[in-house]
Formats: structure tokens, C-alpha cells, sequence
């Protein structure tokens, strides 16, 4: 069987890994439809050996549409969701729109796919944050033996998780600079981030943390069905293209040791442990980029915790696959599988 796939914010850097990665999975979209803003209409992608056009986003671009793929910005998401919804097409959103709202499942398929079991009551699934994505993939194996208690992360997130015009911004400045330039803009973001390290992602809030980091809050407990869990995260953007890390210190309800840690990790789907600090192996970003997995080392006993209750590790992955469009297209995959989606299916 195959299905009608749109890509909302197909011309994006997240947009069109969502296209590659419907290709290289294999997805049977028997038509794939291309939509955008105006200004971004006439542009064309490759799928399947041939091009395709980018069209401007109307209501009439979801008719017959089977899933939605969008990764817009949340304003547009808030706009066109439910128009897409409404004609039928089940929405897999990338934004933060409506990724805390109850009514809308938010999902990363190898930890908590069973909650898509029920009938979508908005025809809406929420991909979560790129950076939650990735740290409770990791986790999730953890929490089901252990059971989390706390959660102190720090992330090291990729210029990519902004846009393909911070990758542009980040890659001239570092011209500039090894040009001996200095008069360059800061556009994309707040300071110089070539050579340098932003602790800012999004915008502050009262509290003094940023919506970047309350979002890895509030999505780790929604996900994992915890509200007890206490997250404390800070998010910082540094010079890097590709890839986001991070450094996670979890303690549990129960003891654990870095072994076991690694057994249950290297089970479970979607993790590759690559822990071998002996001959310096360990997750880098270059080594995740353009690879699906999410990749876990430098894991080890927190010595501040006697108890043994608690662990340190390193998280690394690709933010534009695992962090945003493998995930979306493995939601995708998991409907197609289950017989929820095509004209058959209960909308």
C-alpha cells in the first residue's frame, strides 16, 4: 500500500532531511507533495530519481493528503495543523506548538509508541525537542530497570538545530575570523558563535531558565508518564555544524552500575554503546552525523552519590535525524505499520 506524504517547511534543513530520509527508508509515499511558503515556492527537491517542485502551502494542498510532515516554525504549525487535520491527513508537527497540549500525543517511537494505540483526538502528533529526543532515548532502558529520580543535564547543542542560515552565519564568521576580520553581524545569534560557547538557546524566562531547557523538562516528564521526575538542564549552542551532546548525571531509584547500564543500553533499539575509553572511544558529533542511532559512552559511576543510585553519561546524535526527521518518518512508519493510516484507517 502506499500513502500521500506532504512536507510542510520542505525547503528547511529539517524539511528536506525529511524528504531524504523518506527515501532512504523506504517509505511507500506513492505521491509526495512539497509545501512552503510563498517565498520558498519553485524551489525543487529529488525524490525517488526525480524532482520535485515546492509549492506554496493552501488548504487544498492536504486533500487526499495521508500524513503530514511539518517542520515550519510554530506559528505556521499552529495555523495549518488543523487545517491538514480537518482534511484528514494525520500531522506529525516538529514545533514546540502543540507538543504540551493534552490532547496530543508526544512521541519518540522506541519509547513510547503505545500511547498512539488510542484514536488522535486532533489528528496531531508532536515530535518532541530535538535535545529530550535524544537524552530519553538514551534514559529510557534505565527507567524502566531503575527508575528515575533526577536529572542534571547539560547539552552541547549543533548551530544546525537553528537553521540552515546559523550553519551560514557560523561558517562566515569563522572565515572572517581566521581572516583576521572582525566587522562581521551577529544575526542568528545574540554573540559571535564561531570560537565561542552561547549558554542561551530561545529566549529567558522568569526563572532565569530558557524555553530551551523548560522544554526538556516538561517533555521528559510528558514522555515518560513521570510528573515526579525532577530535570534540571542547561542549554548551551556551541560551533559545531552537526550533531547535538550531552552531558547527563541521573540518579535512580535503585542501585546501578556503569555495566548493567551498558547491557541494557546496547539491547535496546535505536542505542549504540561506544564506550571504550582505554583506546579513546567515545560519541562524537562527526562520528553521529548523518547516522541514525543515538550513541552513549563515558558512562561510569557518579562517585558524589555513595549510594550507587546514580550514573554520568555522554549522549550524542544527529539533531536533524534523530533529533527531528528520522523521528517524525519513524511515527510515520509506526502508523503505516499499525493500518492507521490511508483511507482504511479511523481518523
Amino acid at each position: 500500500m502506499s500513502y500521500t506524504v506532504a512536507v510542510l517547511g520542505a525547503s528547511g534543513a529539517v524539511g528536506q532531511e525529511m524528504v531524504a530520509t523518506l527515501e532512504r527508508r523506504g517509505f511507500p509515499a506513492g505521491e509526495l507533495r512539497l509545501l512552503a511558503s510563498p517565498r520558498s515556492a519553485g524551489r525543487t527537491l529529488r525524490f525517488q530519481g526525480r524532482l520535485h517542485t515546492v509549492t506554496a502551502v493552501t488548504p487544498e494542498s492536504f486533500e487526499g493528503v495521508d500524513v503530514a510532515l511539518f517542520s515550519a516554525g510554530g506559528g505556521v504549525s499552529q495555523e495549518w495543523a488543523p487545517i491538514a487535520a480537518e482534511k484528514g491527513a494525520i500531522v506529525v508537527d516538529n514545533t514546540s506548538a502543540f507538543r504540551m497540549a493534552d490532547d496530543v500525543p508526544l512521541v519518540i517511537p522506541e519509547v513510547n509508541a503505545h500511547v498512539l494505540e488510542q484514536k488522535l483526538a486532533r489528528g496531531i502528533i508532536a515530535n518532541p525537542n530535538c535535545s529530550t529526543i535524544q537524552m530519553i532515548h538514551a534514559l529510557k532502558p534505565l527507567h524502566d530497570a531503575f527508575t528515575i529520580k533526577r536529572i542534571v543535564v547539560a547539552t552541547y547543542q549543533s548551530v544546525s538545530g537553528k537553521g540552515t542560515r546559523a550553519i551560514d552565519e557560523m561558517l562566515d564568521q569563522s572565515a572572517a575570523v581566521l581572516a583576521g576580520e572582525d566587522d562581521f553581524e551577529c544575526e542568528q545569534f545574540p554573540h559571535q558563535i564561531a570560537f565561542n560557547v552561547l549558554p542561551h538557546i530561545d529566549s529567558f524566562t522568569e526563572n532565569g531558565y530558557t524555553k530551551e531547557e523548560l522544554k526538556m523538562v516538561n517533555e521528559t516528564r510528558k514522555i515518560l508518564e513521570a510528573p515526579g521526575i525532577m530535570v534540571s538542564a542547561t542549554c548551551v549552542r556551541v560551533p559545531v555544524t552537526r550533531g547535538h551532546s550531552e552531558a547527563v548525571n541521573v540518579e535512580f531509584e535503585k542501585k546501578v552500575t556503569p555495566e548493567k547500564a551498558r547491557e541494557l543500553l546496547a539491547a535496546f533499539p535505536g542505542i549504540v554503546v561506544v564506550d571504550d575509553v582505554a583506546n579513546n572511544h567515545y560519541p562524537l558529533p562527526l562520528y553521529a552525523e548523518n547516522r541514525e542511532p543515538t550513541f552513549v559512552g563515558r558512562i561510569r559511576q557518579d562517585i558524589s552519590n555513595p549510594q550507587g543510585t546514580s550514573l554520568d553519561m555522554w549522549i550524542v546524535s544527529d539533531n536533524l535525524w534523530k533529533g527531528a526527521a528520522l523521528n517524525a518518518v519513524q511515527i510515520a512508519e509506526w502508523l503505516a505499520s499499525k493500518g492507521k493510516l490511508g483511507k482504511s484507517a479511523a481518523k
